[in-house]
């Protein structure tokens, strides 16, 4: 008996490619076609569930890392392979995340391809090269993102945090204003802004409010 393969791809031509292939492995066959992860979800809603979907990471309306994450948590028994051109560490790492069993570039060999979905379904992971280098060498799996909000959180100082936080209200606080609603002196305010220009290489009040956004901090 064959396993059934699903595979959303928003690319007709790399999907047609996809499922050709799959379709020339032994014991698999392609049940299942989409467009996109909505699409796809709304077909396990009717139709049989297949053994593993091939999903590709970036599709319209719904992408691969959300339907990934849908599918894990509704449709545990489907396992799915992350598909994708970008091979970057926080691609991978969003997708394991997510609930990918697996992860595979869209130009891996048809011999790569068909062993890692040999691997999910004997084993219910495939762990390439890609995965294993990612894993050593971030093994708390944290994006690029998310390192480095810390690494900034571990140079801002509480006081420096509720400073820079006055500074972003609406309201837009003077230097005056945020003194008195932290109870202290202007000159005090002063040495916080000083000291988040020199660690972080800011210039202006603009500045600290576009760190403030890119980091995350608010």
């Amino acid at each position: 008996m064959k396993h059934s393969v699903a595979v959303a791809d928003d690319h007709h031509i790399v999907r047609a490619g996809i499922v050709a292939s799959i379709n020339n492995m032994e014991g698999y066959t392609v049940t299942l076609e989409a467009d996109n992860g909505e699409e796809l979800i709304q077909y396990f809603k009717f139709e049989s569930l297949p053994d593993i979907a091939i999903i590709d990471l970036h599709m319209p309306i719904l992408d691969g890392f959300q339907t990934i994450e849908t599918i894990a948590a509704k449709y545990p028994s489907v396992k799915t392979l992350a598909l994708t051109v970008d091979a970057s560490e926080d691609a991978l790492i969003k997708a394991i995340r997510a609930g990918a069993r697996g992860f595979i570039r869209k130009n891996a060999r048809p011999s790569l391809f068909k062993a890692a979905i040999d691997a999910i379904i004997t084993t219910g992971y495939f762990h390439n090269e890609d995965v294993h280098s990612t894993m050593l060498l971030n093994p708390t799996l944290k994006t690029k993102e998310e390192r480095s909000r810390e690494d900034v959180l571990s140079r801002i100082t509480d006081r420096e945090m509720q400073f820079l936080k006055l500074v972003c209200q609406k309201e837009e606080l003077t230097y005056e204003q945020i003194a008195d609603n932290m109870g202290i002196t202007k000159r005090t305010v002063d040495y916080y802004r000083q000291e988040l220009f020199e660690k972080f290489e800011i210039k202006s009040k603009v500045g600290l409010v576009l760190f403030a956004i890119e980091h995350k901090l608010l």
